[in-house]
């Protein structure tokens, strides 16, 4: 584990700055290889997050494992987080106060494992990163802001409830470890979108 993101996680953990603190069983921080070329990013724990402590372990978590599985790649081997740490009561949507008090700690992961992608998962991080929507519309694609790439991609919980899904999650994630291997060999990726800051 790396020293600066075991400090990351702590702070998750005794985290209080916001209401959902009060809430909570557990903070969730990141969790995965340090080393990783790629981070996902989630939306917020669910009730299996958040009583274990983990991100992504529940119904979601392994359609996400089934994905990368189809893609060769293992959990062991990325890095996984969410844009809020702690579970919104009953799986709202988390509030902008609530994403904007967190954010820090996503800034912090992604400036440490310093990712050649940043995989986005559904439309609320869509939308709080970058300031997307219809993520359906733009699945597949490749996103670029501040010379960060960002690869965009269903939540894996859509595919709990629309069975289809699942092959278009799966063959997304194969895209995107093929354009990691692009990067890694130094080849220019097509961009799809640019963001200016």
């Amino acid at each position: 584990m790396n020293q600066e993101l075991e400090k990351i996680k702590q702070n998750v953990i005794k985290c209080t700055k916001c209401d959902l603190c009060k809430t909570r069983t557990n903070a969730v921080p990141g969790k995965g290889n340090f080393q990783s070329d790629v981070i996902f990013v989630g939306e917020a724990p669910g009730k299996n997050e958040d009583e274990h402590g983990e991100p992504f372990i529940g119904v979601a978590g392994k359609k996400l494992s089934i994905a990368l599985d189809a893609a060769g790649i293992t959990r062991d081997q990325v890095y996984i987080t969410n844009i809020v740490k702690c579970r919104p009561p009953n799986n709202r949507v988390p509030k902008i106060s609530e994403k904007d008090t967190c954010q820090e700690y996503l800034e912090q992961e992604i400036s440490i494992i310093k990712p050649k992608i940043i995989c986005i998962l559904g439309n609320t991080v869509f939308n709080s990163i970058l300031g997307g929507s219809e993520i359906i519309k733009f699945r597949g694609k490749v996103a670029r802001k501040d010379s960060q790439l960002y690869f965009l991609t269903i939540h894996p919980a859509a595919t709990i409830y629309n069975q289809k899904l699942i092959d278009v999650l799966k063959s997304d994630i194969v895209k995107l470890f093929k354009l990691i291997t692009e990067l890694k060999n130094k080849k220019e990726v097509m961009v799809d979108i640019e963001y200016s800051s």
